[in-house]
């Protein structure tokens, strides 16, 4: 059975960083904003999802398929995301894909980030992400404080893969969809499947459920686990 929602908040929303190594002038404007790890309260907003919990976790992966996101203002920013650490601890490593509105109109971006380094976007041109993508997202503990992060476009027919160095606890692993600025678009229903955690189903770890809120009002609502505790869903519910 699902575990009793835990409903958490986020460290400050307007997070000045430094900026991301340079991108094409049309990459998301909102690249300054990390996406952190995450800072308990009994009434916040942030992460929706899963959070498996406990010590030597060393893979994360999921698949989705990229919604197609609708704006409600230009502070809407959210992005769906594997990774380690961040529950309960001060770095996260992790990739997935951005969405930002601060243009007015979405704008998907591939990206990954070993905070507290500055996230890193990938380019538009060569790694394009479009509603309807199917995307596979994992972070691999390689030894020797190393990460290998990867992300796929299978309709897009790209894989990005890159190994970072970063002393970390490897306390926790995510399934997750979060929002720096706590303003989520209007993604509808955003479906994890395939979610594994140390090679074994996400389920099998009895891992944490997660609920966005903003004062109060909930933003997007997690499913239980399905799938043999592999797959579920988050449904935007209110910015």
């Amino acid at each position: 059975m699902r575990k009793v929602l835990i409903r958490v908040a986020a460290l400050a929303a307007a997070v000045t960083a430094v900026a991301a190594p340079a991108v094409p002038t049309t990459a998301v404007a909102a690249q300054a904003l990390s996406f952190r790890p995450l800072s308990y309260n009994t009434n916040g907003y942030n992460w929706g999802g899963y959070a498996a919990t406990g010590s030597g976790f060393t893979s994360v992966s999921a698949s989705w398929t990229e919604p197609n996101a609708v704006c409600n203002s230009t502070n809407d920013l959210y992005a769906p995301w594997v990774g380690i650490d961040g529950y309960g601890s001060s770095t996260v490593e992790q990739t997935g894909v951005a969405t930002d509105c601060s243009s007015g109109s979405p704008v998907n971006q591939a990206w990954y980030e070993m905070y507290p380094a500055s996230p890193v976007y990938l380019s538009l041109s060569s790694y394009p992400v479009s509603a309807g993508d199917h995307i596979t997202a994992s972070v691999t503990y390689a030894g020797s404080s190393r990460y290998t992060l990867k992300l796929t476009d299978s309709t897009r027919g790209w894989t990005y893969s890159t190994t970072k160095s970063l002393s970390a606890q490897r306390t926790s692993a995510e399934v997750i969809i979060e929002s720096p600025t706590g303003s989520y678009p209007k993604f509808g229903t955003l479906s994890f499947t395939s979610a594994t955690v140390n090679g074994s189903p996400l389920g099998s770890y009895g891992p944490v459920a997660l609920d966005p809120s903003a004062n109060g009002v909930y933003e997007a609502r997690t499913s239980a686990l399905g799938s043999g505790g592999t797959s579920f869903t988050d449904t935007y519910l209110h910015q």
